[in-house]
C-alpha cells in the first residue's frame, strides 16, 4: 500500500507540470491575440510578465523578441535574440532575426555571420536564404564602392556593377518600407 501515495504524488506532479505548460501556452496565446488586435504594447507587457514566471520558455522569448523587432525596439530585441542563441544554439530562427537587426544597423558582416549559422542549422530556411541574398548584395555594394575608390585603370565595368547593385539595393529598400 505505500506505493499508492508515491504514485499519487507522481500523478500530481505530472498534472502540475501539464498545467504549467498550458499556462505558458496560454500566456503566449494571449500575447499573440493582443498583438493581432493591434494592442502591441500590451502584448509586449504580457510576454514580459509571462517570462517572469517562465524565463526559459524559448517560444515566449522568441515571440517577445519578434514583437520588439516589429516595434523597432532593436536593442531590446537584439538582447533577446542573442540570449536565445546562447541558451538554445541549435535554433535557426533567433540567428535569422539577429541578422535582421544587424542588417538594419548596417552591420552586414555580422548579419552574414548570423545567417551563416542559421543556414548551417537549417539549410532549407527560406527566410534566412532570402536574407542572406539581401545581405550579400549589400556587402557586394560596399566592396564595389571600396574597389572604385582604389581603382587605377579603366573602371567602367566596376562602375556598371556598382550602379546595378546599388539600384537593386535601393529598390529592395523601397519595397521594405
Amino acid at each position: 500500500m505505500p506505493r499508492l501515495p508515491a504514485l499519487f504524488r507522481a500523478c500530481c506532479v505530472a498534472l502540475a507540470m501539464t498545467g504549467a505548460t498550458l499556462t505558458h501556452a496560454a500566456v503566449l496565446d494571449e500575447a499573440q491575440a493582443q498583438w493581432a488586435a493591434g494592442k502591441r504594447e500590451q502584448a509586449i507587457q504580457t510576454a514580459e510578465a509571462g517570462l517572469k514566471t517562465t524565463p526559459d520558455d524559448p517560444r515566449l522569448r522568441f515571440a517577445l523578441g519578434t514583437m520588439l523587432l516589429e516595434t523597432q525596439q532593436l536593442e531590446r530585441a537584439r538582447v533577446v535574440f542573442t540570449r536565445l542563441t546562447e541558451d538554445f544554439p541549435d535554433l535557426a530562427d533567433p540567428y535569422n532575426n539577429l541578422a535582421v537587426i544587424h542588417a538594419a544597423r548596417g552591420e552586414y558582416e555580422a548579419a552574414r555571420q548570423a545567417l551563416t549559422r542559421a543556414l548551417d542549422l537549417q539549410p532549407d530556411h527560406a527566410q534566412a536564404q532570402e536574407n542572406m541574398g539581401d545581405v550579400l548584395m549589400r556587402l557586394a555594394q560596399q566592396s564595389y564602392e571600396r574597389a572604385l575608390k582604389q581603382a587605377l585603370g579603366d573602371d567602367t565595368a566596376l562602375k556598371v556593377k556598382l550602379q546595378r547593385v546599388t539600384a537593386f539595393n535601393n529598390a529592395k529598400g523601397a519595397q521594405q518600407r
